[in-house]
């Protein structure tokens, strides 16, 4: 799983609108995968750290909590309805987003983009 997000991390340095997005966004978010936490540092909208492990004293912004299943089915080329978008994996019930929702509302589009950046291109190889 934290394979996935280096190759997310690489692609979105690739990303110039992405960067120009995120640049007001410095804060950590959690993602966690069937108790797997991962935290995703992001400095001006760049992820500058990738950390695995879990750790209640590493402080985070808000959590988008899901399965592995789900996850997959969401970086899918084209993923089927519910599994489009993050918010559409709450409404199914097979994600939770916890904490500042505000903060994430505020930087909703690039979020949302870069959680996206996983899906492979046109014939590329599914990460996960």
């Amino acid at each position: 799983m934290i394979e996935s997000f280096r190759v997310l991390q690489g692609q979105l340095e690739q990303s110039p609108h992405l960067l120009r997005l995120g640049r007001l966004f410095s804060e950590t978010v959690l993602i966690e995968v069937e108790g797997e936490e991962i935290y995703l540092t992001f400095e001006k909208g760049h992820l500058t750290q990738i950390a695995q492990g879990v750790s209640r004293k590493t402080p985070w912004r808000f959590a988008l909590r899901t399965d592995a299943q789900a996850l997959r089915q969401f970086w899918q080329p084209r993923p089927a309805p519910g599994f489009h978008d993050i918010f559409g994996l709450v409404k199914i019930g097979r994600g939770r987003i916890d904490g500042d929702i505000l903060c994430l509302v505020k930087n909703l589009r690039f979020f949302k983009e870069v959680m996206a950046l996983a899906r492979p291109q046109a014939g590329g190889a599914a990460c996960v």
